[in-house]
């Protein structure tokens, strides 16, 4: 049975700042990509792709994915939260601007952080750790301001999109629930994985049919190569490591670091897309780094 530990460590601050630095990466990608591959179809690539990765891995490990351990039913639900977020997120993005969806979204450690210490009472968080997700989500909203401004989609209303975003930070909020207060948080990383990829690989086809979305197969070496990244290395290995953090380590304190994912995406963005990088992103990055801090914080037992 694997051992639990009641903080983070080295380890574990290293693979969430590197996920969280790809996360605000992919962000870039994705968005460049969608103007050649429509980003329902562009995203069921990338399951089937991680999905058949993940496949190949566990065959050479040896990792049983199809033996009976009784956690079938929290899988498919994980499955399902896990493709009704990036279904929200796919669709909202059509109703509203990236940076408000982004805010909404990274709303999801409070469902956690809510949720969570219903199941499990050693992850309750106390009073300076409230405090500090209260600022971390500050300093995400501070750092995304101009997304509350000015008309959307050509005057198009966003509150669609607004509410879109927030159902998909509610259910990546409610698959870290489901992961960590069932039997999943006692399966292999790769199992649990497996479910979330599987289940949403086999949807978002017959979404992206639904939403008449052109399937073109001929790609350019740029689409090729973000496909690749996009699936080897985001699909595939941050959603792995992602899945084994969960495991291990408490959700309420590996979620809060989602935080710095939009603020990872507004610096590719300055860097790829010529954006400027404001004051108000440095100071962004100061409250969230001082939430992560406090949520962090040992309380005395």
């Amino acid at each position: 049975m694997t051992a639990r530990k009641t903080r983070l460590d080295a380890l574990a601050v290293s693979l969430l700042l590197g996920c969280c630095l790809f996360w605000g990466l992919q962000q870039v990608l994705i968005k460049a990509t969608i103007a050649e591959l429509p980003p329902m179809f562009q995203a069921s690539l990338r399951l089937w792709g991680a999905t058949a990765l993940l496949w190949l891995w566990c065959l050479a490990r040896g990792v049983p994915l199809l033996t009976k351990d009784g956690s079938l039913k929290a899988g498919l639900l994980a499955g399902a939260l896990f493709g009704a977020e990036f279904a929200c997120i796919y669709l909202g993005l059509q109703a509203t601007t990236a940076s408000r969806l982004t805010v909404f979204l990274y709303t999801s450690p409070f469902w956690v952080a809510v949720l969570v210490p219903l199941w499990v009472k050693s992850e309750k968080l106390r009073g300076l750790q409230w405090l500090g997700l209260l600022c971390a989500f500050a300093g995400v909203a501070f750092a995304l301001q101009d997304g509350f401004v000015g008309s959307v989609g050509n005057g198009l209303t966003s509150v669609r999109g607004d509410f879109l975003a927030l159902a998909a930070g509610m259910f990546w909020g409610l698959t870290t629930v489901v992961i960590r207060a069932s039997s999943l948080s006692k399966i292999s990383a790769e199992k649990l994985l497996f479910y979330q990829l599987a289940v949403s690989a086999a949807t978002f086809p017959l979404l992206s049919l639904a939403l008449g979305e052109a399937w073109v197969w001929r790609f350019s070496p740029f689409a090729i190569t973000s496909l690749l990244v996009q699936t080897v290395v985001g699909a595939f290995a941050s959603y792995l490591a992602w899945m084994w953090l969960l495991g291990r380590y408490p959700a309420t304190k590996v979620s809060v670091y989602v935080f710095l994912t939009p603020l990872f995406a507004l610096l590719f963005g300055a860097l790829w897309l010529n954006e400027s990088v404001t004051p108000g992103l440095i100071a962004a990055l100061c409250a969230v780094a001082v939430g992560i801090v406090l949520v962090n914080r040992r309380h005395a037992t």
